[in-house]
């Protein structure tokens, strides 16, 4: 039998299954808690600190996409990197398994389980962050703001020598310093969120906190507790005061991304906090001062979307003091083998693989693809073909593009392609390279890449050419 040490969070809205585990995990672990939504998650890892989060996948929806859980593990790793996360769920999906190891996740249950299979995954997932936590896990350590990103971290930005490049870092050299509000567009994969850690870190505010939002990944129930935090008792399990992201980013940068997702009856709210600089927690009645430097990102036309009455044209306004679109790959061509070498290095290194450089016909093949997935879509290529890679230079072959499809993805020429899981299917002319701006049409693109992909939410986001949380808040406007 494990030793009975560490503590354990479970979160899942069957009260069956939380029952269940209440008298199975006390046996080892010396500490249980259950909750039946995330409502309060954040609250309960600064108080209770666990050592693994066992998190269910899907909540109080009928679209059993798993997206919530994808993003709720990643918000777990961003608050406390040395908490290990456990997904459960009761639907068996490897490629929703994948995503959630690439998110950070230590490993993944499905529904209905075996008592000895969980308890062998949890104590390991325990043990491994006991380890990585120190004696002195319990009095805090492992454990950091929300989302927080302390000046430039990770990556930093790639100009390469494209113009269109050259006059944006022109741009951020006078824009930095200043407070000035900035709105960066472009489509999905061109680096909004590194410009964003670029400003930062360029800024006077570089030694505070820069706090991220994926505003279209947050559930409308959730979008003012998540931003403006709230008090104990505003609502069912608001068992602690919360923090919202406005003041974890005092003093510092606060990141909106995929602003153009959120709903309009919520625009309003959200414009008031940055219109009197102050908030007030869900519950309560002070408002709090807020000082934050705000920068959102859209790949979304949000004028169009005022034309339509879909986004405020006071909150647009707002938040376009400066705007910065940044450029599509195939727009700064000059740019794709640099790139792509870049990654070279980086996934060579990571995959312990003898690569040195890309042979002269692999970057010309580089060169004549579309790259409608833009630089993650190339990033995802050389990752692949450097795993796949045998010799000690890149070649056409590793790469598995097809000369005549013009595109990132593997074909054959007839209008066939990959979907990045290993089947093939047809490609309906306008169901990739990104979604039109509303309307009915919008809606049939979205139905129709749900059923090619059975609804596999991840399948249908690459096919649309959309990142996930945007491709999940047009299922729930649409009600699919």
């Amino acid at each position: 039998m494990a030793s009975k040490i560490g503590k354990i969070l479970v979160v899942d809205d069957n009260l069956g299954i939380r029952r269940a585990l209440e008298i199975l995990l006390p046996v080892h672990f010396a500490e249980v808690k259950t909750l039946p939504s995330p409502a309060t998650l954040v609250s309960s890892l600064e108080q209770f600190r666990p050592d693994v989060v066992l998190l269910d996948m899907n909540f109080n929806t009928s679209i059993n996409t798993g997206n919530e859980g994808l993003y709720w593990a990643g918000e777990i790793k961003k608050l406390a990197p040395d908490v290990e996360v456990v997904l459960f769920t009761a639907y068996a999906d490897i490629a929703l398994a994948v995503e959630g190891m690439k998110r950070g996740a230590f490993d993944f249950l499905v529904k209905p389980w075996e008592n000895d299979k969980l308890i062998e995954v949890l104590t390991a997932a325990r043990d491994k962050a006991r380890k990585s936590m120190g004696r002195d896990a319990r009095s805090g350590a492992g454990m950091t703001g929300a989302n927080v990103i302390p000046g430039l971290t990770g990556n930093p930005m790639f100009w390469g020598t494209s113009q269109p490049m050259a006059a944006i870092r022109k741009t951020l050299d006078k824009i930095a310093p200043t407070d000035a509000t900035v709105l960066i567009t472009g489509e999905n994969g061109t680096g909004k969120d590194v410009l964003a850690k670029e400003i930062h870190a360029h800024s006077l505010r570089s030694e505070k906190p820069m706090v991220a939002v994926d505003a279209g990944a947050i559930t409308e129930t959730l979008f003012e507790s998540e931003l403006f935090g709230h008090v104990k008792g505003a609502f069912t399990d608001a068992h602690a005061d919360h923090t919202g992201k406005f003041e974890q980013a005092d003093g510092g940068t606060l990141f909106l991304d995929e602003i153009g997702n959120i709903p309009l009856h919520l625009q309003a709210k959200l414009l008031r906090a940055i219109q009197n600089r102050s908030i007030v927690r869900v519950g309560g009645t002070e408002a709090r001062p807020i000082n934050i430097r705000l920068i959102c990102a859209t790949n979304m036309d949000l004028e169009a979307l005022v034309r339509q009455g879909r986004f405020r044209e006071d909150l647009y306004y707002r938040i376009n003091t400066v705007h910065i679109a940044l450029p599509a790959l195939r727009d700064r061509q000059e740019d794709i083998v640099p790139l792509a070498e870049l990654f070279l290095k980086r996934f060579a290194e990571k995959y312990h693989r003898p690569l040195t450089g890309i042979a002269p016909e692999a970057a010309e093949l580089l060169k004549t693809q579309r790259w409608s997935g833009n630089i993650r879509e190339l990033q995802n290529c050389i990752e692949k073909a450097v795993i796949l890679s045998e010799g000690t230079v890149l070649t056409a072959k590793d790469l598995q593009i097809d000369a005549r499809s013009g595109s990132g993805m593997t074909g054959n020429g007839s209008g066939m392609t990959g979907n990045g899981s290993g089947m093939t299917e047809i490609v309906t002319p306008g169901l990739t390279g990104g979604l039109p701006r509303g309307g009915a049409e919008e809606e049939r693109l979205v139905r129709e890449a749900m059923e090619r992909c059975n609804g596999n939410i991840s399948a249908a986001a690459k096919l649309l050419g959309v990142s996930r949380p945007t491709l999940y808040a047009k299922l729930k406007k649409y009600g699919l």
